[in-house]
């Protein structure tokens, strides 16, 4: 065959369809590896999915089955996360079922001294070092649904500034154990800040949730719970409200638009958290805010959260740790524990 019947094929050539990219999803940022502040910007796009083109993308972080999701073929979005390491997934679904992932790695910068922390009133009381105090018990936590034992010890180390408060957890069937301790008695302060520092030893991938309350009796008799939890099945904070009344109570867990996940958080190093407030004479709590690593968490919640237990005066506080998975073990640290009242 001559040159000239060889030239003659390439016009044909060109005129063929080209073959469909196996196109996935695009993130434009951040970029892996990268180091950025909470709430960090995601921008990504995904025009086809293994040949189909795409009808749907989301995004959700670290282990969360809470997958947030956009009609569209990119995505732009605000994420707030606790400092330290993360998985963020990006992900495309196709008009006929197909899923591309794209992983990136990114790392939560803690903020510096001038970062935000709440505010606490000159003439506020405070009880300190809480963690030490003699009378702390550890009960399982049967409204899980599963079971769990606990055992608490003071260690040197980890420690911030001396002696911390040592939580090791066994569960099977997601169960949670329970640690709480009676560390005064007030019936009529309204605000509350809940102030102390928290260590996961690794592994994390146990813990379910974090949760730490206070308990108050009102003069009326009635207590307030102001329940609150970082949540490792939605990926939020959490806080308790009352949807029935005192007298007949009916206890749920409500979830803000904050990010928390506890198997999210660096382990093996300390995370300052910051919870606030208050009440009114009716057992209405509003919850303002959490503060995780001095990055602040609006809340901004106003619910009933009184009960007719029958307690007598008393102030008491919770740190509950949940299991994530058919069993397994946690070991947690509690250290610094403040809280202020006004």
């Amino acid at each position: 065959m001559g040159l000239r019947s060889k030239l003659s094929f390439l016009p044909m050539l060109l005129a063929l369809p080209a073959v469909p990219a196996m196109a996935g999803v695009t993130v434009n940022s951040p970029a892996n590896g990268a180091q950025v502040s909470s709430p960090f910007s995601l921008s990504a796009s995904a025009s086809t999915c293994s040949s189909q083109d795409v009808a749907s993308m989301g995004y959700s972080l670290d282990n969360s089955t809470s997958t947030t999701i956009v009609y569209s073929t990119s995505l732009d979005a605000q994420i707030q996360a606790g400092s330290g390491a993360h998985t963020l997934h990006v992900k495309a679904w196709g008009n006929q079922g197909a899923v591309c992932v794209t992983d990136v790695a990114i790392t939560v910068s803690a903020a510096s001294a001038s970062g935000g922390e709440a505010v606490v009133p000159s003439d506020a009381i405070s009880v300190t070092s809480i963690q030490l105090l003699g009378d702390w018990q550890a009960v399982d936590d049967s409204a899980s649904g599963g079971s769990a034992s606990g055992a608490m010890s003071l260690t040197g180390s980890p420690s911030l500034n001396g002696t911390a408060r040592r939580f090791v957890t066994e569960f099977s069937n997601y169960g949670a154990e329970r640690y709480d301790a009676d560390f005064g008695d007030d019936t009529t302060s309204t605000n509350f800040l809940y102030d102390g520092f928290v260590y996961i030893a690794a592994p994390s991938s146990g813990i379910g949730s974090i949760e730490m309350d206070l308990n108050q009796v009102m003069p009326n008799g009635q207590t307030v719970i102001f329940g609150f939890q970082c949540d490792g099945y939605s990926s939020t904070w959490d806080y308790t409200v009352n949807k029935g009344s005192p007298e007949h109570p009916n206890d749920q867990w409500v979830h803000s638009s904050g990010y928390c996940n506890p198997r999210g958080w660096s382990t093996n190093v300390w995370h300052h958290v910051q919870i606030s407030y208050s009440r009114d004479d009716s057992g209405n709590v509003t919850y303002q805010s959490a503060w995780l690593d001095g990055y602040e968490f609006p809340i901004n919640a106003t619910v009933l959260s009184a009960f007719s237990l029958g307690w007598g005066p008393t102030l008491l506080t919770n740190f509950q740790v949940d299991g994530y998975g058919s069993s397994g073990s946690s070991t947690v640290y509690l250290d610094d524990l403040v809280i202020y009242r006004w």
